[in-house]
């Protein structure tokens, strides 16, 4: 395994934060890795897979909310800010959370990927870690780019031990804590 570089900030995460509540509605700002980024406003695209998703686990598991555009406290020590595109839980766990959640009681983390430049490090890299690195038990990518579900679980070290990817269309197994099987062909229509 590859020593992991430690980058210096750019700025505070206090800073950031501060950055952040006077950012425009139509600009979403992370912190991963020490940085500031951008990240894209979803397209109808990526709501239709969020949808998708929330309806298979609102069936599955009644007993856990997916919520959207979720604010998490990430990497170690809090230095990171991400904004998931859903994050997994159970019912009544964000109760009383202010703008960037602990990551305690989060059982998934979902990814939808944009189509725009910084996507392959910040998606499938930067946020990856940065779950990892907070313990999240399950990250579940949706890259749109190459039509496949990646599945991360396992979380040691500030990395995942295992990814497991499969094509749109295939039945992808989540596994604890979340225990859903889903039928990925919907996905098919939303990947451009």
């Amino acid at each position: 395994m590859t020593p992991r570089i430690e980058h210096q900030p750019s700025m505070t995460v206090e800073e950031f934060e501060e950055l952040e509540r006077h950012a425009p509605e139509t600009v979403r700002l992370e912190f991963i890795m020490g940085k500031v980024q951008v990240k894209a406003v979803p397209d109808g695209n990526r709501r239709e897979i969020y949808m998708w998703l929330l309806e298979r686990c609102m069936q599955l598991r009644p007993d856990l909310r997916l919520y959207p555009e979720s604010g998490l406290r990430t990497e170690a020590y809090r230095r990171g800010r991400a904004r998931a595109d859903a994050v997994l839980v159970p019912r009544g766990s964000l109760k009383g959370h202010g703008e960037w959640s602990e990551t305690d009681g989060v059982l998934m983390v979902v990814e939808i990927t944009s189509h725009d430049s910084d996507t392959n490090q910040r998606d499938r890299v930067d946020k990856a870690e940065g779950y990892a690195a907070a313990g999240i038990p399950v990250h579940l990518l949706v890259d749109r780019d190459d039509c496949s579900v990646v599945v991360f679980n396992q979380p040691e070290g500030g990395r995942y031990r295992h990814a497991e990817k499969l094509p749109f269309g295939a039945t992808v197994e989540i596994p604890d804590p979340v225990n859903i099987t889903l039928d990925t062909e919907p996905l098919k229509e939303f990947a451009d």
